[in-house]
């Protein structure tokens, strides 16, 4: 199976992660977070890029990962307002039983921004991590309208 995560070159050559805080871990949780699709996992970027857009700086990752090892969470089961940032101490207790009762390689979770798209979120303690595979690292080439907006709006 197949996930991709947009990053700056930098760190698009592998699989590390910053143990940074994120809406489904809290902080020291070493979880990589990508998405089924690249075109959630650009607006996934984006949307966390206010002013600052995208450039061939940019690349898209592509993650081999097994089908298998992998617990999704259903909307439905989520708390109503789990899309606002209010939730994230609620999202955050919940993907970190996860990792820290390691029931998974992969926890797939809706986008906050398109609830009917998923993103895998990688437990990389997890024994199975080993068989991850980064397979390919793709160039971006940036559309400029998107530049554009994203200035427009900068803080």
């Amino acid at each position: 199976m197949l996930a991709f995560r947009i990053a700056h070159y930098k760190y698009a050559h592998s699989l590390s992660v910053s143990g940074f805080e994120g809406r489904w871990n809290s902080k020291g949780k070493l979880v990589l977070y990508a998405s089924e699709n690249i075109a959630t996992s650009l607006l996934e970027n984006i949307i966390y890029r206010t002013g600052t857009g995208f450039n061939n700086d940019y690349k898209i990752m592509v993650i081999y990962h097994p089908e298998e090892h992998i617990e999704q969470i259903i909307t439905s089961n989520l708390p109503k307002d789990w899309r606002s940032m209010e939730s994230y101490d609620q999202l955050q207790k919940i993907g970190d039983s996860w990792y820290d009762e390691q029931r998974s390689l992969c926890l797939k979770v809706p986008s906050s921004i398109l609830p009917d798209n998923y993103n895998v979120i990688f437990n990389t303690t997890h024994p199975e991590f080993k068989n991850v595979k980064l397979i390919d690292v793709l160039d971006y080439e940036p559309d400029e309208r998107l530049e554009k907006l994203l200035k427009k709006y900068k803080k």
